[in-house]
């Protein structure tokens, strides 16, 4: 990852690692998607580190991070965040996560929202519209054993073809993470539900929505995107046609236009 720092903050026990691109610039905190890590973040941190101190976590039981047995609810991974931010002294960082980092994101801002200067979300799960039904925790401890079954070669050339479309520099990365995923994780699944009605109600930083096409494997439609912004009304909306659930793979170039533009808009 270039000549950026590293390092690891111990937060209520928890020992996280995270990746900063540094210099005295504002700060822009990724938080990753379930089963990627901090590293994921790494072709789209580089093109944002000439404006940002962009600091990648890994959250618990993902790549460098401690995997202790609980605590994979969006709440818990939400103060794992927040420990870091307030350890390593950023002031009123901007976040953005995808998907289960959108909903660590989200309750991160329901909690201090007057902390944060702005959240953005990748194709969150619609948590402020659950649908009924579960994970299945065999199917997912399954699918965690599978890849560690396969070598970092063969997790490339796999998903290099379920997903041509995805630069190369995204593929190491994805592999890497996969690789280092914790069973641990699968406890988020079965983990304390948010209290999502209560944390809503205290974001009031400025958000933003970036959504993908459902036909494609994206989480949230455009009437689950229209629920968020009547339940946030200072929520700006940004579809990306053609992108899945990992759009900024998927549409790199117009993904990092909308953040710009986002970010000039409110001033960050």
């Amino acid at each position: 990852m270039d000549l950026w720092q590293h390092g690891t903050m111990v937060v209520d026990g928890v020992a996280l690692w995270y990746t900063r691109t540094g210099g005295a610039l504002p700060p822009l905190v990724l938080a990753h998607g379930f089963s990627d890590d901090g590293g994921c973040w790494a072709p789209f941190a580089r093109r944002m580190a000439s404006r940002y101190d962009v600091v990648m976590v890994d959250a618990r039981g993902h790549g460098r991070s401690a995997d202790p047995r609980s605590g994979y609810d969006a709440v818990a991974q939400a103060a794992d965040l927040a420990g870091v931010i307030d350890a390593l002294g950023l002031e009123r960082p901007l976040v953005l996560g995808h998907s289960m980092g959108a909903a660590t994101a989200l309750a991160l801002a329901g909690a201090r929202s007057d902390q944060l200067a702005a959240i953005m979300l990748e194709d969150p799960p619609p948590v402020w519209r659950p649908v009924s039904g579960g994970f299945d925790l065999g199917r997912m401890a399954d699918w965690i054993v599978s890849l560690k079954r396969s070598t970092r070669d063969e997790l490339i050339a796999r998903e290099r073809q379920n997903n041509p479309a995805w630069p190369d520099d995204e593929l190491g990365p994805w592999a890497d993470a996969k690789l280092r995923l914790s069973l641990h994780v699968i406890d988020r699944a079965r983990g304390v539900t948010p209290d999502w009605p209560v944390l809503l109600s205290g974001v009031r930083c400025p958000a933003l929505l970036i959504t993908g096409d459902p036909a494609r494997g994206a989480l949230v439609d455009a009437a689950t995107a229209a629920h968020l912004h009547d339940v946030l009304p200072q929520l700006t909306v940004a579809h990306i046609a053609g992108a899945g659930h990992c759009i900024r793979r998927d549409r790199p170039a117009t993904y990092e236009q909308i953040v710009r533009q986002f970010l000039a808009h409110i001033g960050a």
